[in-house]
């Protein structure tokens, strides 16, 4: 059993469920502005930047999609894309050249069964090579507005150090949070937690001291809690 499993051995669920949704509240007190970090204005941008936000940064990827997208359009653009030329494209993202394989099949995939199109359910989305519930959701949830968690590793992480789960798999930490929240919340509630791991509940060195929601975190202590300490761990952004 994780420490924070530990800690709250003997909390009832309502208790979780309260305690759970009170942290959430106060991170969307301390980030009003949490939303997805990827730059895109279509569903298919949206899915595109997120395959290639895999072992890769939020920023770098904001850097290489607006010639990426300019250049490939559509479905049919990546599914008749010289292989070649998208690698070199979107190299700065590394692993390119399966990253390359994968946008190329997901637009061919889209042309043959989705009229070039990207579908707006889960069960279509996760169909698409190299496609699993975590893009799907984030797709859907900001794409389509359609609510959903993604269990990214920070929402992972910090769902076990709240105490919310503690399963290393995303599908069943995804499961242990629905039961946590109002499907209407989902998204926004994924946003927000994703925000409180890349700025402050780091995963080797969490700012303990500088964390607004230290007083309902069974973990609290597992990282600096000195203020002035905790607060030279704080990022202003999110994946620089």
């Amino acid at each position: 059993m994780c420490p924070a499993a530990a800690l709250t051995a003997q909390e009832s669920p309502l208790a979780l469920k309260r305690r759970a949704r009170r942290i959430v509240a106060v991170l969307g007190e301390t980030y009003p502005d949490a939303h997805c970090e990827l730059d895109f204005t279509t569903p298919l941008e949206l899915l595109v930047a997120t395959v290639l936000s895999a072992q890769c940064t939020d920023q770098r990827v904001n850097k290489v999609t607006p010639r990426l997208f300019a250049t490939y359009p559509t479905a049919a653009a990546y599914a008749s894309a010289d292989l070649g030329e998208l690698e070199a494209l979107i190299t700065p993202t590394g692993f390119f050249r399966q990253k390359a394989k994968t946008l190329q099949h997901i637009g061919q995939r889209l042309c043959d069964r989705y009229g070039g199109e990207v579908p707006g359910r889960l069960t279509d989305l996760v169909t698409l090579p190299g496609v699993g519930r975590k893009t799907a959701n984030v797709v859907l949830g900001d794409a389509f507005g359609v609510p959903g968690i993604t269990v990214d590793t920070h929402l992972g992480r910090l769902a076990r150090r709240f105490g919310w789960s503690e399963n290393a798999d995303p599908e069943k930490v995804e499961a242990d949070l629905q039961a946590l929240f109002p499907r209407k919340d989902w998204t926004l509630m994924s946003h927000r937690v994703i925000w409180h791991g890349r700025r402050r509940c780091h995963a080797l060195r969490p700012a303990c001291g500088a964390c607004p929601v230290a007083r309902w975190c069974p973990a609290f202590g597992e990282g600096p809690t000195d203020p002035a300490q905790a607060a030279r761990l704080v990022k202003d952004a999110g994946r620089a």
